[in-house]
């Protein structure tokens, strides 16, 4: 069990709970995740701007609706995936940051602990991490002075 997973229990116990919420997402921010890819020369139509060593998520479609599958750890990709595969480590933050709607994110897929993320909930948390950035350079600027 992870510390994201404990973190997860009482948020699924108590989802309104505000103190389990936080909780949860300032860990979620603040953790790194391996997400699977696909190196651009695999991708048919893929976009002439690309270049051919770029490489993108991998983003499942289920019910309509886009995914892109996070792991905390290489041990659960791989578990989900039957097989060693490539990955890129992002972290929370930087995920949240650079997600754009109608993307939804899935973690640790196949496991106990999966957590679905709708993009309202990704806006929600890219809109805390543009906070403490414009709160990070206003006390920056105030040291600089």
């Amino acid at each position: 069990m992870t510390e994201l997973d404990q973190a997860l229990v009482p948020l699924r116990q108590s989802p309104r709970d505000h103190k389990s919420q936080a909780n949860y997402f300032d860990l979620f921010l603040n953790s790194t995740f391996f997400v699977p890819i696909l190196h651009v020369e695999h991708v048919t139509g893929a976009d002439a701007e690309v270049a051919a060593e770029d490489v993108l998520p991998l983003i499942l479609e289920v019910d309509g609706n886009d995914y892109m599958l996070l792991f905390d750890n290489k041990e659960r990709l791989h578990a989900w995936a039957k097989a060693e595969v490539e990955s890129v480590e992002v972290p929370g933050y930087v995920l949240a940051a650079t997600t754009q709607p109608p993307l939804h994110w899935a973690l640790n897929v196949g496991t106990e602990y999966t957590k679905q993320f709708i993009p309202e909930e990704i806006a929600w948390l890219k809109d805390s991490v543009e906070q403490c950035n414009a709160e990070a350079a206003g006390e920056t600027e105030e040291r600089i002075q």
